[in-house]
């Protein structure tokens, strides 16, 4: 079986004036199918570049990405769109709610812009009101809701796709200690169902939960704790 995801000498260069910044530096490493992962390192170390270039929303200038049996580095951006609709979902620390739309309208956003019909997305939004706690919060905007709410939105529109793979940059870093453990519970419980969770954070006792931890430093993959050293 091959990996879900497989990354192979991938590398990212951002050029600031006349200077190159490298943000990864032939990082390498293979992900299976429901693993559970952090991402952890300093402060521009290239976690959140790692991790956008995971979800697609960046290209990398080498290397190969493998996404399931599809070398996703070839595919027109188009093409990445879909895979990123179809398999993916995320979770930042920002939330990245649109104001003006309502919970509800915030978790059917995915499946307006993917095409699904009104029937499908009005139930697949009242089933994830309903596992998330959020019936009585459906017709309230961002700017009505908690930061534990906004973020159970965040996550419930990130899941409602039903993608394969969880990517969560910070998610716990705008909510106080018991909020963020409600949310990291949640996200490991969609990990329980065979959901690949690849979350970045700065927090050591988050990553300590994950059975799987990636130390970026320097744009480099410095440790892998599956087979303690970087490939």
């Amino acid at each position: 079986m091959n990996p879900q995801i497989e990354l192979t000498n991938i590398n990212r260069v951002f050029h600031l004036g006349d200077s190159e910044v490298h943000a990864l530096r032939n990082v390498s490493f293979s992900i299976e199918a429901g693993e559970y992962v952090a991402v952890m390192g300093p402060s521009g170390s290239g976690k959140s570049t790692l991790l956008n270039l995971l979800g697609l929303l960046d290209r990398a200038d080498g290397g190969v990405y493998r996404f399931g049996s599809t070398d996703v580095t070839q595919l027109t951006p188009e093409q990445q769109a879909r895979v990123r609709s179809e398999k993916i979902g995320f979770v930042f620390q920002s939330f990245h709610l649109i104001p003006r739309l309502t919970a509800a309208e915030n978790i059917a956003l995915p499946m307006m812009l993917a095409g699904l019909a009104p029937r499908q997305r009005a139930a697949r939004v009242a089933q994830a009101l309903k596992e998330y706690g959020l019936e009585a919060r459906a017709d309230h905007r961002p700017d009505q809701l908690s930061g534990g709410q906004r973020q159970r939105v965040a996550i419930a529109r990130a899941t409602v796709m039903q993608p394969a793979v969880i990517l969560a940059d910070e998610p716990t870093g705008n909510l106080d200690r018991s909020t963020g453990d409600e949310v990291v519970r949640l996200l490991e419980e969609l990990n329980a169902r065979g959901v690949t969770l690849i979350m970045v954070t700065h927090d050591a006792g988050i990553g300590a939960r994950a059975r799987r931890r990636l130390l970026m430093e320097d744009g480099m993959l410095k440790h892998d704790s599956a087979n303690g050293s970087a490939p």
